[in-house]
């Protein structure tokens, strides 16, 4: 829909800005903190069913923290929403029947870790965790704009990196570690619309930082400043004096040219 936008736009030769999604991934390190990690991971990826473009797309957790992130994951999301996320004042619904259908094909080709409980005629589905589906399954391939987090886990970052590069320059790319030179080691193989360190989705509620996307992500900036910057025209104008009026401004230029640029550089 988006290439059809700017295609319709281009013909018409209109400014065009452009939010597209895709697949956000979060990289949660072996030097992470773990209960952070997932409390807010968990916080971004289930508001609003997990509705939103920003969420986390799918997990790439090291290997030697997956099986107790997991459990600490499966803990918080109890913690937000009870061990019945279907009473929960807090959680979401789906938007429609045809969104619904579209995630519960997703659920039925994958192993579920934790949630998959559902109930169409509500258009509930709960929070839900998807263990290593294939690079090439749907799910890895499709926004998935919905309350299903698939968890990955690597050894090595090439390994991660590869996996990221199957959908390149996501909407945000995330983030868990406390060693400081390995988040900026990621930040640079990673390209990304906008990023966070030790957060989920934080960039976007501030106003002082550029939002939007790279390549298949989007095209573009705003929010505050940038989005006066982004959405207005900025003209510009000179008005010069009309005194004094100098000769040399004039030709001939010969034996003048360095002197002038000097006065108009």
């Amino acid at each position: 829909m988006g290439k059809i936008i700017y295609k319709l736009a281009a013909e018409q030769l209109v400014p065009v800005t452009l939010e597209l999604g895709g697949k956000s991934p979060c990289i949660v390190s072996s030097k992470a903190n773990l209960k952070l990690a997932a409390k807010r991971i968990a916080m971004a990826k289930f508001s609003n069913a997990g509705q939103m473009c920003i969420t986390p797309d799918y997990l790439l957790v090291h290997q030697s923290v997956k099986d107790e992130f997991i459990e600490i994951l499966k803990q918080t999301i109890t913690q937000f929403y009870g061990d019945h996320p279907v009473e929960s004042y807090d959680y979401g619904r789906i938007i429609n029947k045809k969104q619904f259908d579209r995630l519960m094909g997703y659920l039925q080709h994958n192993t579920v870790l934790a949630g998959g409980t559902h109930n169409e005629d509500l258009l509930y589905i709960a929070p839900t965790l998807i263990d290593s589906p294939q690079i090439d399954d749907p799910i890895m391939q499709e926004e998935i704009f919905g309350p299903l987090l698939p968890i990955l886990t690597y050894t090595d970052d090439a390994f991660a990196l590869d996996i990221i590069q199957h959908n390149p320059n996501p909407l945000a790319f995330y983030v868990f570690t406390d060693d400081s030179r390995e988040s900026d080691a990621w930040l640079q193989k990673v390209p990304s619309g906008g990023a966070c360190i030790n957060a989920v989705a934080m960039h976007y509620l501030n106003k002082n930082l550029p939002f939007g996307g790279r390549g298949n992500s989007g095209i573009g900036r705003y929010h505050g400043k940038f989005s006066i910057e982004t959405f207005s025209h900025a003209k510009a104008v000179l008005k010069a004096a009309t005194w004094p009026d100098l000769p040399m401004a004039y030709p001939s230029f010969k034996g003048r040219l360095g002197l002038l640029k000097k006065i108009f550089k």
